[in-house]
């Protein structure tokens, strides 16, 4: 595992302020060793959450040494291994940057979030996905990015421009502490929401997003389960938003 004397960026980040990648990972077998090895590059310590996987992806993992990598022995969600990710980087870092398993991500991007790390705030920095608009890009995920937005901002965060990225710096010990809920792919989202509520400046920075390798890339995200998922906390918020006290 990685110790804070190795914590060190070229962005100003100090030792107290390190940060850490977190790559939760649910049955990617094909595509986490390329982005693991690709996050390795950049010399910040690198956390794999393993989410209960049932292929071979543990097995892409085991022998790359110069990872931590933590194991749910069954699926929890997305949302619940960024957690478990960002608990255990808490003892190292007080940032934590989570890059999705699935390739869509280009690693090389990392630097331009760090770089957007302001010297006095605590902010959320959100990779907004650049190209969504093509006919790489699934249905569901440019229907579900408006979606979303709209939501985010209905529910009393801020109006942003990528509610779904996966790809984003969060501070580490504020955003645990802003209690979600939502255990799966929600938590992204509800994040977002209680960040405003607690007035936590979010800043989005363009990152490029690769669709082409469909049939490498696996996703999880099912439209019909998902939205119906989304509506529901974004009920609970705008209910709790409107009426403190109720869903807590």
């Amino acid at each position: 595992m990685a110790t804070t004397s190795n914590i060190k960026n070229n962005a100003g980040i100090g030792v107290r302020e390190g940060l850490a990648i977190i790559i939760p990972v649910y049955n990617h077998a094909e595509t986490v060793g390329e982005v693991v090895k690709s996050c390795l590059k950049t010399n910040y310590p690198v956390f794999v959450v393993d989410d209960g996987s049932t292929d071979s992806t543990f097995d892409r993992l085991r022998n790359i040494k110069e990872i931590s990598i933590l194991r749910h022995r069954k699926n929890r969600g997305k949302g619940a291994a960024i957690i478990t990710g960002f608990k255990e980087a808490s003892k190292i870092a007080d940032w934590a940057l989570t890059i999705d398993a699935d390739g869509q991500h280009d690693p090389a991007d990392i630097r331009e979030l760090v770089r957007a790390i302001p010297s006095a705030a605590r902010p959320v920095i959100v990779g907004m996905r650049q190209g969504m608009k093509s006919s790489d890009a699934p249905w569901t995920s440019r229907f579900g990015r408006k979606f979303s937005n709209f939501w985010v901002w209905a529910s009393g965060g801020r109006l942003v421009s990528d509610s779904q990225s996966g790809f984003r710096i969060y501070p580490l010990p504020e955003t645990l502490n802003l209690k979600v809920r939502a255990k799966r792919f929600q938590f992204e989202v509800e994040v977002l929401v209680k960040a405003g509520w607690q007035n936590m400046p979010i800043i989005e920075v363009p990152v490029s997003v690769n669709y082409k390798q469909l049939g490498k890339r696996v996703s999880h995200f099912r439209p019909f389960v998902d939205f119906m998922r989304n509506s529901m906390v974004f009920t609970r918020l705008i209910f709790l938003r409107l009426l403190p006290g109720c869903f807590k």
